[in-house]
This record gives structure tokens, sequence and C-alpha cells, in this order.
């Protein structure tokens, strides 16, 4: 019988403490939608800088944050699409901001909460342990995305941008994704990175190619005649006027295989690869052309974002 009111005791303090924690949470957690979505986000600063997904927005310029009963406008100060992180700005208000934790420090089989408000109501949660504290997802969003955190926490739709948080209610994570019946979230110190830059009025680069492309699979035969390691690449299926890969030469029908010596077998590859600071500097990129490798000099761009009126 002891033993038994023990195991009780356990369970309902565990209850308590989890309950307490959403409640606590709440102020933090707000609802975002556009003219076409709905997510959720997460305050940072008292003065209403939010933190959501750049999936929840879209291609949208306006938002609207909720907190309660209160609504408010928001302006978008920037993004990374490749990261899927936004940053949001309320036109009014005070808020309560999260505590942020630190992702570096976190283990496998470290219990988790997942929270969203995509309703505008009180906070919704699920909760799990964390499954790869570095996994990499890849063909979601025509992206994709090292060292995220998986979790066995379920993701319902409108969970995109709500925070995953420890036991002490800090955020660990941004949540973005729900795939393969794994909760997938970017950790917060690479959110906290991408946040803090555009907070000062900095601005994320991409480098760009100006091509249209997509994996293939390459012949074992040709793959041997050329020396490759890989059976798969990435053809290129048109390029730009004007822009970096025509001048450097590349065509239609040349297989991308390796970009600044790094091995490029999959689409989602090239954008993972192509970081700021290659922007205006000269790369090497290595293709197949007809059943000889070729390696050519590029010089990317800066890519441009683009946003609805």
């Amino acid at each position: 019988m002891s033993n038994q009111l023990s195991s009780l005791q356990i369970l309902k303090s565990l209850s308590d403490a989890t309950s307490e924690l959403v409640k606590q949470l709440a102020p933090s957690i707000v609802n975002v939608h556009t003219r076409m979505t709905r997510g959720t986000g997460v305050v940072l600063t008292p003065d209403g800088y939010i933190v959501t997904c750049n999936h929840v927005l879209g291609r949208s310029a306006q938002v609207r944050i909720g907190l309660g009963e209160k609504t408010f406008e928001a302006k978008t100060v920037g993004f990374d699409p490749y990261s899927d992180v936004a940053l949001l700005k309320a036109e009014e208000g005070n808020f309560k901001p999260v505590e942020l934790g630190d992702s570096d420090m976190l283990t496998t089989g470290q219990f988790v909460l997942a929270l969203a408000n995509p309703f505008n109501r009180l906070p919704t949660a699920t909760t799990g342990i964390i499954t790869n504290v570095s996994a990499t997802l890849r063909g979601w969003r025509s992206t994709a995305m090292d060292n995220v955190i998986a979790t066995d926490a379920r993701l319902n739709p409108g969970f995109s941008g709500g925070p995953l948080v420890d036991v002490s209610g800090r955020m660990i994570g941004l949540n973005t994704a729900y795939v393969w019946q794994r909760g997938i979230a970017i950790p917060v110190n690479r959110v906290k990175g991408i946040t803090d830059r555009l907070m000062t009025g900095g601005k994320l680069k991409r480098a760009y190619l100006g091509i249209v492309s997509n994996t293939v699979s390459i012949p074992q035969e040709i793959a041997r005649q050329a020396r490759l390691d890989q059976d798969t690449g990435v053809m290129i299926f048109q390029v730009e006027q004007g822009a970096p890969a025509r001048k450097a030469g590349l065509t239609m029908g040349d297989v991308i295989v390796k970009f600044n010596t790094q091995p490029v077998t999959t689409f989602y590859d090239l954008p993972r690869l192509l970081t700021e600071d290659l922007v205006g500097k000269k790369a090497t990129i290595t293709i197949l052309r007809g059943e000889r490798i070729a390696e050519l000099t590029i010089t990317p761009t800066e890519a441009e974002a683009e946003t609805d009126d």
C-alpha cells in the first residue's frame, strides 16, 4: 500500500509540476497568424521581439500576434529561410520573455515539453524525450537541416514556431516540423545567434548560383570511369541569364558532384554549403560533364529574398 501511495504521489507531483510549468510559460507564447497561416511565436524581449518559424509567415508581409484577449500588429524584422527562423517585432505591448537555455548541453533521453498557441487561447502542450541531439533532416520543404533536435513529443498543426523547453522551463529549441513520427526543433543557440544579429540591424546573407537543379543518379559505369565515389549528384536543368553559374560556364545537363571539395550528392546539399561567407568570393565547383570530370571557378552573389505586398 505504501509503495502504491508513493507511486501516486510521484505521478501527482510530476503532473502538478508540468501543469505549473505550462502556466508559467503561457505569457511568453503567442499566436502568430497571417492571411493564410496560423502558428506560434516565442517572446524574446519585453519590448516585443518574437521569434517564429519562417514557414509560418510564408511570403506574407501582414502579420498579427495574439496573447489572450489582446492582438497586436507585428512587422517582420528579418528571416533566414534556410534555418527556418523569422524575427517579428510587435508594434506595441509589454511582454514577458522566455528564459533561454543552452542547447549545447542537451542529452539524449532528456525530458522535454513542446508548447504552442495556434488559436490564441491557453497554450497546448505535448511531452516526450530527446531521441537525438544532432539529427539531420533532409527532403523537407526543399531544404536540409543539420544538427537539429529530434524528440518523440508529437507536434500538432500550429506547433511550428513554439518553444521546446526543459524541465526548468528554459527554451532549448524552436519547434519546426513533425516528420517520421519525430518532433524536430532548431537548437536555441542557433536561433539566438540569428535573432541577435537581426535585432541589431544585421542582415543574413546566402550565396546564390542561379540554377534550377535536382538530384539524379549517376550510372555505375560513368562513376567508375570518372573515378567518383558517389552514385548521385545534382543535375542542372536551367541556368539563369547573367547569374554566377552562367558566368562560370555551367550549362544544362552538367551534374554537380562537389562544391569547394565538399561532396554534393543531393539537391539539399547546396543550400547547406552556400553560406554567406562565400558571397563575392571565388569557389571551386566540380561537375560531371558527359563522362568527364571538370572543375570550374564560380563567384556566388547574394541571394535576394522575396515577399508579398
